[in-house]
């Protein structure tokens, strides 16, 4: 067995000790820390299926990159872009679901000739096989790619007839990964019934700091199970983040180098060892190049998180 698949076995192992009360907290968070890697300017993480390293902060485009074609509206997201990969992320993720995001995205990357610098990943997003297909072919039209590197089942929507397509399409090469999303704790059980039930390489999920339903159950399940994990809502779905920004930043901020409120709730979201990358969304680049900062340094451990979680 090489050493990063012992790594992986005795990392998802320790999640299924530590949801017993058998290991200290600690000794994750260790375990974790050891299958994080700096890669250029920010940390990753080993996707569990291949060991590839992913870069923790991504970028999310719902709602912020559905815009029109005209220049104006499109050059700050170009600067999105730019500020991603020059901070040494590479996550993009998308859907048929976002209106012209997809379609931005393809043009901006073609446009700047970043499709190599990026980890293209989208959905799909409809009933029934022919539709399926014919959407995702689409959304390669779109992002101008002819292989995506993640394809998700979009909340669920008719995952087994999907996930068949996919199986068939990552044995073809079409696609690298896949996987399957949901926004909302109420669809939890669900999510947990599929990654029980599939092999998957990816789950996309809510989980914020005020927002820590996925702890109980998905988070020790994607461990166990070798899933990576993406967090599509790390600023939690109420305006927590607008709630935060005009107060001042604890003491302890700076023990874990952070600089914002929202390099603090990233932070608070990549120091849990089940979470791969996380995916904020923005139209500005000095956001994007804020958000990617909370990728950088020194994570919270499991103490730490305790007193972050005290500022709610």
């Amino acid at each position: 067995m090489s050493t990063d698949k012992m790594d992986r076995r005795i990392s998802r192992a320790t999640f299924v000790k530590l949801a017993a009360g058998a290991v200290p907290a600690s000794m994750l968070t260790s375990v974790a820390h050891s299958q994080t890697r700096t890669v250029g300017k920010m940390l990753t993480r080993a996707i569990p299926s291949t060991g590839e390293a992913l870069p923790v902060v991504g970028l999310g485009t719902w709602q912020t990159f559905d815009v029109g074609s005209g220049a104006k509206e499109r050059a700050a997201l170009t600067e999105v872009l730019k500020a991603l990969f020059d901070a040494g992320g590479s996550v993009i993720d998308s859907s048929p679901m976002y209106g012209a995001s997809e379609a931005v995205v393809g043009d901006l990357l073609e446009a700047m000739k970043g499709h190599d610098r990026a980890f293209l990943a989208t959905k799909v997003w409809t009933q029934g096989r022919p539709a399926g297909i014919q959407q995702m072919e689409e959304s390669m039209r779109l992002l101008k790619d002819e292989r995506i590197d993640l394809m998700q089942i979009h909340n669920l929507v008719d995952w087994k007839v999907h996930l068949a397509t996919l199986r068939a399409w990552k044995a073809e090469g079409r696609i690298r990964y896949l996987g399957i999303t949901h926004y909302t704790a109420s669809a939890h059980d669900q999510l947990e019934a599929v990654m029980r039930a599939e092999t998957l390489d990816f789950v996309q999920l809510n989980y914020a700091l005020d927002d820590r339903s996925a702890e109980k159950r998905l988070l020790p399940l994607a461990a166990d199970r070798g899933i990576a994990v993406i967090v599509n809502r790390p600023f939690g779905g109420g305006g927590l983040l607008g709630r935060l920004r005009d107060r001042p930043l604890p003491d302890w901020a700076g023990e874990i180098g952070c600089e914002s409120w929202a390099q603090i709730l990233l932070k608070f979201c990549l120091g849990h060892p089940a979470i791969t990358c996380v995916i904020p969304g923005t139209r500005r680049p000095e956001h994007m190049a804020d958000n990617a900062r909370a990728g950088t340094g020194r994570l919270p451990d499991a103490g730490l998180r305790a007193r972050m979680a005290s500022v709610l």
